[in-house]
């Protein structure tokens, strides 16, 4: 049977059938070496996620030392500062003051209108990638799009996009499992580095409002609505680094299995009216975000095992949408699927806010390569990151 080791490249390459073994084994099982208790069934996994007994943090009830915990080092507090400031790592009342103004930019109206914008420019870069008779979609047309689009809307100057791919590159690897020294190193750097960027950026907005999100958190704060400083860059970071790392690796995943299961390809190429339900049957097969953290606040039962208060639940995302019990024949890449209950975008009060912008994203490319690239093809076999939480490739080359 596959061993469950997220350091492994057979692992990373293929998870699913090391899922399948921890489904079969039980409910709930410690990882010594992560020090985290893994729940790989769909149901738990969705459960949990609503358990207000479990949260992102514990520092808003506990100090370190209470809580059993280690502090992290001095040298790590810069990236510490930034992420724990931003709302993926907050708990309620800071989670819901910053979740309610930010959510007045992601609201149905607002992310409707923005789909012009989002067909226009994932139309240019296909066009783009056509012209040059191939390329790296990744490069090409998953990351650019959905980075213009969030950074679009936080008000960020076309001109100092380069290093906000990086920047989050950087910072997302400190939520991988055991980060090393030099990963933390490189998040750290980036964190202070986007830090100062965003604070002159904020000091300009303030001089000069203007019609995006940063100005809008700008006069919130400016109306008494609490939103400090530091709030305002973790926010900021936050929505650049969760608004596009999801959908670039949805892409490329996404297409990779497309392009290993021609016939489902076909069917597509065939039928564009199947998008909507491609893009969630994608984001199931393959998942992003394959692993999402909780701390146990107060202890939980789950199948008769106690996880006590200071343990750390890891939530198998990418197993729960492969649990035969939720999906008919998971193994299978099935485009029509219709009941599709996966949990990509998570659930509860940290469900993805920004997971309409994402569909309209993913639509919108798969549309226009499958309209302006219908001879679309795999020129190359890719490689995968050597990351298991977030999971993606390092390109993915195509000709035409």
């Amino acid at each position: 049977m596959a061993a469950f080791d997220p350091w492994a490249p057979d692992f990373l390459a293929d998870p699913y059938p090391a899922y399948a073994e921890l489904r079969a084994r039980g409910r709930v099982q410690y990882f010594e070496p992560t020090n985290q208790w893994l729940v790989p069934h769909h149901a738990d996994v969705s459960a949990l996620l609503r358990d207000r007994r479990l949260g992102r943090t514990y520092q808003h009830r506990f100090t370190h030392e209470d809580f059993g915990r280690t502090a992290p080092p001095p040298e790590h507090e810069p990236f510490h500062t930034l992420n724990d400031h931003g709302m993926l790592d907050l708990e309620p009342p800071d989670h819901t003051r910053i979740r309610r103004l930010v959510s007045k930019a992601f609201t149905p109206r607002t992310v409707e209108r923005l789909k012009p914008y989002v067909a226009k420019l994932a139309g240019e870069l296909v066009d783009g990638l056509v012209e040059a008779g191939g390329g790296d979609l990744l490069k090409d047309v998953a990351e650019p799009l959905p980075v213009a689009v969030i950074a679009e809307m936080l008000g960020i100057p076309e001109a100092d996009r380069a290093p906000l791919r990086p920047w989050s590159a950087d910072i997302c690897g400190m939520y991988e499992l055991n980060p090393s020294e030099e990963t933390a190193a490189r998040a750290v750097r980036a964190s202070v580095e986007f830090s100062e960027y965003l604070l002159e950026l904020i000091a300009e907005r303030r001089a000069e409002p203007g019609d995006d999100l940063i100005s809008g958190l700008i006069e919130a704060h400016d109306e008494g609505d609490r939103l400090t400083e530091q709030e305002m860059i973790s926010t900021a970071v936050l929505l650049l680094n969760a608004g596009h790392e999801a959908t670039v690796n949805a892409t490329v995943n996404g297409w990779y299995a497309l392009f290993r299961n021609p016939a489902q390809l076909a069917a597509l190429r065939a039928d564009h009216s199947l998008v909507p339900t491609a893009i969630e049957e994608l984001m199931r097969y393959d998942t992003p975000l394959q692993l999402f953290e909780r701390w146990v606040l107060d202890e939980v039962e789950v199948d008769g095992t106690t996880i006590p208060r200071g343990a750390e639940i890891a939530m198998l995302f990418g197993s729960a949408n492969h649990d035969p019990a939720v999906f008919r024949d998971p193994g299978h890449l099935d485009l029509t699927r219709g009941d599709n209950p996966h949990i990509s975008f998570s659930a509860g009060i940290h469900y993805c806010i920004g997971a309409p912008l994402a569909r309209i994203e993913l639509a919108a490319s798969m549309t226009a390569l499958l309209e302006r690239a219908p001879t679309l093809s795999l020129s190359a076999e890719p490689e995968r990151k050597p990351n298991f939480v977030i999971r993606g490739l390092e390109g993915l080359r195509v000709a035409l």
